[in-house]
């Protein structure tokens, strides 16, 4: 998608990655962008806005866990903008000791902002189309026995995105989705594993943990927005120390049907 003249709509655009993104989509001549997070860095919202005089910046105070502030967030957005053409669903927590939360956050979140985005975006209701991006994790390709309820929640995003990515159903709607699964990203969500793993026991795979290679965030940023540019509907893409690979998911079921 040419992101020229576009709205964007970003949920996390304060925290590790989504930080980065906003500042590279920024570089974009985008028409305008609206940060949905739980907590506003007025500081950057304000140096944002003064160095991005063109585009209209708005910061709507979200907890990912209401979906009475997703939906009240997107309307007062639709309202100001008219209508948005890209939503990246990147608000995440990683601590397997508060599961409910990060359920939450990772995977209901993630549901909620998304089929409400599409209530305004789907062309069979009147919306324009668009792209929906959902932030997933290496962790939603396979299972990380490390942190194994953050690696269901974004499992779920994976197999939730891939879903609605159908052709039946873009056909329809014109929204389009792609998967994005960064792998280690030196962010604030990588301290303190040990306080955060699924068991409070030591294992060689927290030893393991910490000599994984990290991919800075500013790089992780520029391949994600370039996938927004770029990227077809349905794809999974595999952010991974700068670089991105496009991942294919075999079928692995089909369903046997009656003659």
């Amino acid at each position: 998608m040419d992101l020229a003249g576009k709205n964007v709509v970003y949920l996390g655009g304060f925290g590790g990655i989504g930080q980065k993104c906003v500042q590279e989509l920024l570089k974009r001549p985008i028409k305008a962008l609206a940060i949905f997070d739980l907590t506003e860095n007025s500081e950057l919202l304000a140096k944002w806005k003064n160095e991005n005089p063109n585009t209209d910046i708005l910061y709507q105070k979200v907890d990912i866990t209401q979906k009475s502030d997703i939906e009240v967030a997107y309307k007062a957005t639709a309202e100001r903008f008219g209508h948005f053409d890209v939503v990246v669903n990147g608000s995440g927590l990683m601590n397997d000791r508060l599961i409910e939360l990060t359920i939450q956050i990772n995977l209901l979140g993630v549901i909620n902002s998304t089929l409400t985005a599409l209530e305004y975006m789907d062309k069979a209701k009147g919306g324009k189309g668009g792209l929906i991006v959902n932030i997933s994790s290496v962790a939603g390709l396979q299972p990380t026995a490390l942190m194994a309820v953050y690696s269901a929640a974004k499992t779920g995003v994976t197999t939730f995105t891939r879903a609605l990515a159908n052709p039946i159903y873009y056909a329809h709607s014109g929204v389009g989705f792609i998967t994005i699964c960064p792998g280690f990203t030196d962010t604030g969500l990588l301290e303190d594993i040990g306080n955060k793993t699924t068991f409070t026991y030591d294992t060689p795979m927290l030893a393991m943990f910490n000599k994984v290679k990290k991919q800075k965030a500013e790089d992780c940023a520029k391949n994600l927005v370039v996938a927004i540019e770029t990227a077809k509907n349905g794809a999974v893409l595999m952010l991974e120390l700068g670089e991105t690979k496009e991942v294919d998911i075999p079928d692995l079921w089909k369903p046997q049907l009656e003659d």
